[in-house]
């Protein structure tokens, strides 16, 4: 059977998009414009924490409630929060999909938020960041991103830091929760066994009486800072990041970047894989990685070896990067990399779950459904010279940021010129 992608805007702002395809399950998901990035800088952490606040009870549901209302038809429902959305999402048989609805417009529209779930969550929320922060691969991305765009909310970790999740309290949370939960920043997907029309009607009985509006605000960009930065660490390996600026979610040049990354340390094939760990034995995990935002993005390499392999590591990336902003990808690896992402496609898209995660993303970013066929068009599209224009621009070594965490300092590290 087929899909059928729908979209359809509420008389609020609230947008409602679907993906038909007969399923005997469906996903749903309650999205909401509202992550680290849209915190003030003494409350960061509060997206994450209002998060968690709202399982732990509404105006009709206890915590336990909210969980057994789902569990007990066999579903599951959870949260996220990243650096610029929040996301409450339910996963159940397609007949139980009014339920899951009412679960979802529970919990963001009439939590409780009380003094003594916050003092709770509150103890919860530090134990996690406690957590991230004994995981050095966890850490080492909040910590470059705090080094690479300093003092800027995309440079925050998304839990926020144990300074200010001690100084949160209800007032600051329901106040940011008043002013970022609006209609005309959520939007309400779902996928699998469901009816768009049906699932409209359902969504303005839930979330029709909603009001209010973001005002339009334009992002504000961090600025890169360059340099070698590192975090000692007592453990035997150090953990390096190594990053450039990126591109956008929505920069047309997405899929050639898509191709540049996963060429160079995408899986096992990969340039990095196999020279660094395959040819020379120096690291044990190696991949490259490109993370995008609505205006701005970074593109790096994560890397685990020995102190005393430390610096040949880092000298090999940078050889490669060097090399194919230079002299390109070599029509082989163009075709098989293209053939791994095009290949990829479906199998990311499996779930009912995965498939209506991308249809919230592609509502948000581009406000509209990218079809496939087109991503995979654009793709094949790819050229040699696209890639080697773009890792040419990407590549910036007057932009190049080095994290280290572990038995390591700054001075190990000498930042070539280009």
């Amino acid at each position: 059977m087929g899909t059928a992608t729908r979209a359809t805007r509420l008389e609020n702002g609230l947008r409602v998009v679907t993906e038909s395809n007969g399923s005997v399950s469906t996903a749903v998901g309650v999205w909401i414009e509202a992550g680290s990035r849209h915190e003030a800088p003494p409350h960061n952490g509060s997206s994450h924490f209002l998060e968690h606040l709202v399982f732990k009870g509404t105006a009709s549901r206890s915590a336990f409630a909210i969980a057994d209302d789902i569990e007990k038809l066999g579903g599951s429902i959870n949260g996220f929060t990243t650096k610029e959305c929040t996301c409450f999402h339910s996963r159940t048989l397609a007949q139980h999909v009014p339920v899951a609805v009412d679960v979802l417009a529970d919990l963001v529209r009439r939590p409780l938020l009380k003094g003594e779930d916050i003092e709770i969550e509150r103890d919860v929320i530090l134990q996690e960041i406690l957590d991230a922060e004994d995981s050095p691969e966890d850490f080492i991305h909040d910590y470059f991103l705090e080094q690479y765009w300093p003092g800027h909310p995309l440079g925050w970790p998304v839990l926020g830091t144990r300074e200010s999740i001690v100084n949160l309290d209800r007032a600051v949370l329901a106040g940011f929760r008043q002013q970022a939960y609006a209609p005309d920043r959520m939007i309400v997907a779902a996928a699998g066994g469901i009816e768009h029309d049906a699932f409209v009607e359902l969504c303005r009985r839930h979330f029709g009486e909603m009001t209010g509006a973001t005002e339009a605000t334009e992002a504000d960009r961090p600025d890169f800072r360059p340099g070698v930065f590192a975090a000692p660490r007592d453990i035997e390996q150090v953990h390096v990041v190594i990053g450039f600026p990126g591109i956008s979610v929505t920069d047309p040049r997405r899929e050639v970047a898509e191709v540049l990354v996963s060429a160079l340390g995408g899986g096992m094939s990969s340039r990095l894989f196999q020279k660094v760990r395959e040819e020379r034995g120096l690291a044990y995990s190696i991949y490259a990685f490109q993370s995008a935002f609505r205006d701005i993005g970074y593109t790096g390499v994560y890397a685990a070896t020995s102190r005393d392999h430390l610096t040949e590591t880092i000298r090999l990336v940078l050889e490669d990067v060097l090399a194919v902003a230079r002299d390109g990808l070599s029509a082989g690896e163009i075709e098989r990399t293209k053939g791994h992402l095009v290949g990829s496609i479906p199998l990311a898209l499996e779930s009912t779950e995965s498939q209506m995660f991308r249809l919230a993303r592609n509502q948000m970013y581009f406000g509209r459904e990218v079809p496939l066929d087109e991503v995979v068009r654009t793709i094949d599209a790819v050229s040699a010279d696209d890639v080697m224009l773009l890792a040419r621009e990407i590549f910036a070594f007057d932009r190049l940021g080095i994290a280290l965490v572990g038995d390591a300092d700054g001075d190990l590290v000498a930042v070539p010129v280009a």
